[in-house]
């Protein structure tokens, strides 16, 4: 690594993993971006929960474009109408 500075401390550390979250979803401006991604080049627990963090939102959002199927939705409501009629009689 070509970079002189020190390890930077927890504290730099949790203000940067707060930063992550609006880096990952484009709300920083150039200048954050910039010292994030500063930031993730030097500290690699860092780079490791911004890598974690940005496959679980790519997860997620694949997930909630897809349709689950119709035999799945027509169970999921036959058995949450089961539990409401369950609720309503106990």
């Amino acid at each position: 690594m070509s970079h002189s500075h020190d390890h930077p401390s927890n504290e730099d550390c949790a203000d940067y993993l707060e930063r992550i979250v609006y880096f990952l979803d484009n709300e920083l401006d150039e200048a954050d971006c910039s010292a994030v991604r500063l930031h993730l080049d030097a500290c690699n627990p860092c780079l490791e929960k911004y890598d974690l963090q940005r496959t679980v939102k790519a997860v997620v959002a694949r997930s909630c474009s897809e349709a689950a199927p119709q035999e799945l939705r027509e169970r999921v409501m036959f058995r949450i109408r089961e539990v409401q009629v369950q609720i309503s009689e106990g």
